[in-house]
């Protein structure tokens, strides 16, 4: 099992950053590659960002390309995701996941954080 704790939301301007965190425990961190993915109202959730367990590959979303970076420190089991020149459309809830390689998918989720950002 590992538990993941997601902080770092709140509201910003449109235009401005914020730096999600995501603290891992339990089994070891650096064994899984790692996702962020959000959830607007009214709308799926959807992937935004991954990264290798070494960190050494990303992958994103097109809308957040060059905007968002996503990150991990596998010694302080956590993983992060940048997020600059924040649109209203970037507000959601925002989920990190655990990708469970032999089962083919994400398979632990934290409990998300809040971005809000007005315009």
């Amino acid at each position: 099992q590992v538990q993941l704790v997601e902080s770092g939301g709140g509201l910003v301007q449109a235009g401005g950053s914020v730096r999600l965190s995501c603290a891992a425990s339990g089994r070891t961190f650096s064994y899984y590659p790692m996702g962020w993915f959000r959830q607007a109202p009214g709308k799926e959730r959807e992937f935004v960002a991954r990264i290798s367990w070494s960190g050494g590959a990303t992958n994103y979303i097109e809308s957040v390309e060059g905007r968002f970076t996503i990150s991990r420190d596998n010694a302080k089991n956590t993983v992060y995701l940048q997020m600059n020149s924040l649109k209203p459309e970037d507000a959601a809830v925002y989920y990190c996941a655990a990708f469970i390689a032999n089962r083919g998918e994400y398979g632990y989720w934290g409990q998300g954080t809040q971005v809000t950002v007005s315009s």
